[in-house]
């Protein structure tokens, strides 16, 4: 890779990370990524609306969420254009790159940022060098950002190659909050698809370190409750009223008794809770924020069962009602194989991998693998790959950043990935 492009490729993951957008928010960076796109010269560009299955996003926050962002996007110089498609939380974008007859490659990156302040410490990188978030309470700390960087420069390194077949390039919003994998998912771009590739950097995989396709990941489900009761003066006439708190109380430690499953690891946590309104009332209503996990679908499935029991028992106790809702959720879908085998081999000849590990335990939930499981249900094959990038700390901290040499690894990894499935179909 020329010195040209590696410097483009870092300037482009710099400026992602200096304006980070929360899922379904991501107005500024989908005008971006259309204005690159058009930059390159693919040969098809659907932006929001035309991307999606509208009816099929989750957790789509509220008009009175998304404003600023819209109107941020747009004192930043997006596009009128953009900014009609993606209206009403419509981000994301899906381009095509038409090079021959050969196979129809899909490759899945993920736009949104998270909910966090970013260091400002003269020893974290972004903060020294001029590219920390420019957001104040939201940043890539995840990774993102390269994501991005890697995926456009893929296709612009495919356009050059000698790849024979057709490229589509997912940039999905809302990855974070498990509401965009779906919506893409059955948005018709995939009918064809016969191999899908997924990204991810990092996750304490050293620079030079490749893992070929992650299995297991854990299946989720983003849930609330709200318990209504009746309010009552908590000194005068307690018994008057019907305990809202004490009955989400009830719920929440209860929650965590939800049996563990002989078949496999079953998770539940309770994150957030919100509701009452001042000390000496009885509360009306409470509203908790939770997620369950399994190592299957199924498992999940259970463990939502169960919490949700948990809930309406906890609400018959203390004479409230409650109303459980589901926000967001993504199924366990494994890599394939014989995707997985050929992306190792591919990495094993790219200058700068010194580890190739075929196979690991994911341990984590990602919405990709709606996408995943469309691809593979139609007889294709899809891998989940990780591109080792040295991180000084965890993911979703305040001093998260990359290496960005690695950005170059992701770009040649994806592109002789491509090369080498129009030569030979697993």
């Amino acid at each position: 890779m020329s010195y040209e492009a590696r410097n483009r490729l870092r300037e482009l993951r710099r400026e992602f990370h200096r304006h980070p957008e929360p899922g379904w928010r991501e107005f500024r960076t989908t005008g971006r990524v259309v204005e690159e796109l058009e930059r390159i010269g693919v040969d098809e560009i659907a932006v929001g609306r035309d991307a999606l299955a509208t009816d099929e996003r989750m957790a789509v926050p509220s008009a009175a969420e998304l404003e600023p962002w819209i109107e941020r996007a747009r004192e930043a110089g997006v596009r009128s254009d953009v900014l009609e498609r993606t209206a009403d939380g419509h981000t994301g974008v899906i381009a095509t790159l038409e090079q021959g007859e050969g196979p129809c490659l899909g490759l899945r990156v993920d736009l949104d940022a998270i909910s966090m302040r970013e260091s400002d410490e003269s020893d974290h990188r972004p903060a020294a060098e001029g590219f920390r978030s420019e957001h104040d309470g939201y940043m890539h700390a995840c990774g993102h950002d390269a994501h991005l960087a890697i995926a456009l420069g893929t296709l612009e390194a495919v356009k050059e190659s000698d790849f024979d077949g057709t490229l589509t390039v997912f940039f999905q919003p809302a990855e974070e909050i498990s509401g965009g994998g779906k919506a893409m998912a059955e948005s018709g771009y995939l009918e064809g698809v016969d191999y899908l590739l997924a990204l991810h950097i990092g996750l304490d995989h050293p620079t030079g370190e490749i893992v070929a396709g992650i299995e297991k990941p854990l299946a989720m489900a983003h849930l609330t409750a709200t318990f209504e009761g009746a309010s009552a003066h908590a000194g005068k006439a307690p018994n008057e009223g019907a305990n809202a708190m004490q009955a989400a109380a009830t719920a929440i430690q209860n929650a965590y008794g939800i049996p563990r499953h002989s078949d496999g690891l079953t998770r539940v946590n309770v994150g957030r809770i919100e509701g009452g309104t001042a000390s000496n009332v009885i509360a009306e209503e409470v509203t908790i924020e939770a997620e369950v996990r399994g190592e299957t679908t199924a498992l999940m499935e259970y463990t939502r069962t169960e919490l949700e029991r948990v809930c309406y028992a906890a609400a018959e106790m203390h004479d409230c009602d409650v109303t459980p809702r589901m926000i967001s959720e993504s199924p366990r879908v494994d890599s394939h194989p014989a995707l997985r085998d050929l992306v190792g081999n591919v990495a094993w000849e790219i200058e700068g991998v010194d580890r190739v590990i075929p196979s690991e335990e994911f341990g984590v939930s990602e919405d990709v693998t709606y996408l995943m499981q469309r691809v593979q249900d139609e007889g294709g094959l899809a891998s989940y790959v990780l591109v080792g990038t040295d991180h000084p700390t965890s993911h979703h901290t305040p001093t998260f950043d990359i290496d960005e040499e690695s950005l170059e690894i992701g770009v040649t990894l994806l592109t002789e990935t491509a090369t080498e499935l129009s030569r030979r179909r697993p």
